[in-house]
């Protein structure tokens, strides 16, 4: 079976570690049992996704990719989930973060594999 690229296996680690990020939130402490096994299960999903992305990606790209979009979705799940509203520092930084990404994909050398 061909291998799946690393940006799919970061794409995919990415959503895992959101869907635990926000299921640790729901999970209120380790104290729901539901929310507290998908926290696991999305985490170390995340982590085992991550590391399949290493193989091509170099640590330090992937790490601030998964970093900056993680940030930012994770910031839109908990406006729709948890009614928490980010202000206008916030949405620059955010923005922020987002162009940093979008530089490194498309300038940094050190991004190519």
């Amino acid at each position: 079976m061909k291998e799946a690229p690393g940006y799919l296996w970061l794409a995919v680690a990415i959503v895992s570690e959101v869907i635990g990020t926000s299921a640790l939130k729901a999970s209120q402490e380790f104290t729901r049992l539901v929310p507290s096994l998908i926290t696991v299960v999305a985490f170390l999903c995340a982590f085992y996704c991550l590391s399949i992305t290493l193989r091509t990606i170099p640590v330090g790209i992937a790490y601030a990719i998964w970093s900056g979009i993680g940030i930012v979705l994770i910031s839109l799940i908990a406006l729709a989930l948890f009614g928490q509203k980010l202000d206008a520092p916030a949405l620059i930084g955010m923005a922020l973060i987002i162009a940093g990404v979008v530089v490194i994909n498309l300038f940094s050398k050190s991004a190519a594999h």
